[in-house]
């Protein structure tokens, strides 16, 4: 059975990217992590409908990606409630609200995750993602286990949708093109420490 030469030169093209970024990413200087999130956080202040959402989700920074804690720390005003993601044994995300209080455990990549009651992805109205690259069309490359991409096949390609997808991600991790694939999910926008960019309507 013979393989598609152009599917093959895509895969290969994203492992090659994947591996080069993370490597870029993990080589970043502390002080320079921490300059990039708060510069990220500054951007929040600008958003109206960043700072509109009430059920927001985020992600433990792990293996270099953008730290979203900062951002998090500026969001949450009272009423707001945060959830960081919990993997369920089908492969796909459930969102655990997060507190000071909370008991954690690790999961299967040593990351933390709350314990207690998850809810689904649909429920939220914001999702804040990480990402190892983006492109002009709001394409992202993950970290390639597929976690986010079944997790929201639910909201299909549409136009109008909930949640709306936001990636974090330090300026230089956008580059010209990505190759997409059909399962990919596009972003509605993606925050650097260089601004923000929006992506469709």
């Amino acid at each position: 059975m013979c393989s598609d030469p152009h599917r093959s030169g895509q895969a290969t093209l994203r492992r090659v990217l994947r591996r080069e970024l993370r490597r870029r990413r993990r080589g970043l200087p502390e002080r320079e992590r921490r300059r990039a999130a708060l510069a990220v956080a500054r951007q929040a202040g600008t958003l109206r409908w960043l700072l509109r959402a009430r059920h927001l989700a985020c992600y433990w920074p792990a293996d270099g990606e953008l730290d979203p804690r900062p951002l998090m720390a500026r969001l949450l005003t009272p009423g707001k409630v945060a959830y960081l993601p919990v993997i369920r044994p089908d492969g796909r995300l459930w969102f655990a609200p997060w507190r000071p209080d909370a008991s954690w455990r690790l999961n299967r990549y040593g990351i933390p995750e709350p314990c207690g009651p998850a809810v689904p992805a649909r429920v939220l109205d914001l999702i804040l993602l990480p990402l190892v690259a983006f492109d002009a069309r709001g394409r992202r490359l993950g970290m390639g286990g597929g976690y986010y991409d079944r997790t929201l096949a639910f909201l299909g390609h549409r136009l109008r949708r909930r949640p709306r997808l936001v990636g974090l991600a330090y300026r230089w991790q956008e580059v010209p093109c990505l190759p997409a694939e059909p399962w990919d999910m596009p972003l509605d926008a993606v925050i650097t420490d260089g601004g923000v960019r929006r992506f469709g309507s």
